[in-house]
């Protein structure tokens, strides 16, 4: 009993820590600052400039919103946008299995953006992201259904109005966006604290250390420590936020290297778990029935963003 205890109050005292003095900076920053440029029609512009780009691979202009969200916000604000799309009856359920495959396969902001102050490389993170994110998108569409692409039926000037609001007083938007930050950043505690927990369960009974035991070989074989399937276990199990405090911690302790921690960012960072689809697929039933596609293409394209980060690093 006294080793449950001890387990749930450093899992508590870990998840805390991580959420109050990492999360929590970086997500009011990152949101107050997303949202000034949302307020401002920044995002609007750049989504119409590249959404014409994104055609070829059955990306709609709606997208478009949802790249940046995910690669700038978190996992979870590509949500907003896919309640819009789940909304549109007129948009080709080909369209919504490219964007969610889009989303599944690029790095999450709420992770990447904190494992920067660890040595990741974020232009790097991102542009793998993008060429992933494109490929899983283009296989989406096309495991949707048959068919040509086509250009939409409604404009992407329509389309992205729809994300457009009012706008208001620079304090005012900044203030918002960090009250939204805030409210991310204590909204994980919970989840942060119960995956860390299970997390330390499983090192606790030896589980991650047969594992370990087991991959090392190929691991090594390949530039990769042992170590590595601790937070990838944790990441397949319990979800991205919560990798991320564990990859944090090996790094403090000097266990996982930058260099280590970038060659196997592109397989670790991406929402493809069972948090990141459970949040995504709450948009509505039309999103959630084109999981299997988006799936598929997103498990091509993280695959390619692990290649990527192997050959880089």
């Amino acid at each position: 009993m006294q080793t449950i205890i001890d387990l749930i109050l450093t899992s508590g005292e870990t998840g805390i820590n991580l959420a109050l003095y990492v999360l929590l900076p970086v997500m009011v920053v990152m949101m107050s600052l997303m949202r000034v440029l949302e307020d401002r029609g920044v995002l609007t512009r750049i989504a119409i400039f590249i959404s014409p780009l994104l055609i070829f691979y059955g990306l709609p202009g709606l997208g478009a919103f949802a790249i940046l969200q995910v690669l700038l916000v978190s996992f979870a604000a590509p949500l907003a946008t896919l309640k819009i799309m789940e909304r549109d009856s007129a948009l080709e359920k080909k369209k919504i299995a490219a964007t969610l495959a889009a989303i599944l396969t690029m790095s999450q902001a709420n992770a990447a953006f904190p494992l920067a102050v660890a040595g990741l490389n974020l232009p790097v993170t991102m542009a793998t992201s993008m060429a992933g994110g494109l490929l899983a998108a283009l296989l989406a569409y096309r495991l949707a259904g048959n068919g040509e692409l086509k250009e939409e039926q409604y404009t992407v000037q329509k389309q992205a109005e729809v994300l457009v609001h009012e706008k208001s007083g620079i304090l005012q938007v900044l203030f918002r966006g960090g009250e939204e930050g805030i409210q991310v950043a204590f909204k994980a505690i919970p989840a942060l604290i119960l995956a860390i927990l299970l997390v330390n369960i499983l090192r606790s009974i030896g589980a991650i250390d047969l594992l370990e035991t087991v991959l090392s070989p190929f691991l090594t074989s390949i530039g990769v420590p042992g170590i590595a399937v601790l937070p990838v276990a944790t990441k397949y199990l319990a979800g991205g936020t919560a990798m991320m405090a564990i990859t944090l911690d090996l790094v403090k302790e000097g266990a996982l290297t930058a260099a280590e921690l970038n060659r196997i960012a592109g397989f670790m960072i991406n929402p493809l778990d069972p948090v990141g689809v459970a949040v995504l697929v709450s948009a509505g039933p039309r999103v959630t029935a084109q999981i299997k596609p988006a799936a598929l293409g997103a498990v091509a394209g993280i695959l390619v963003r692990a290649v990527l980060h192997f050959i880089i690093f």
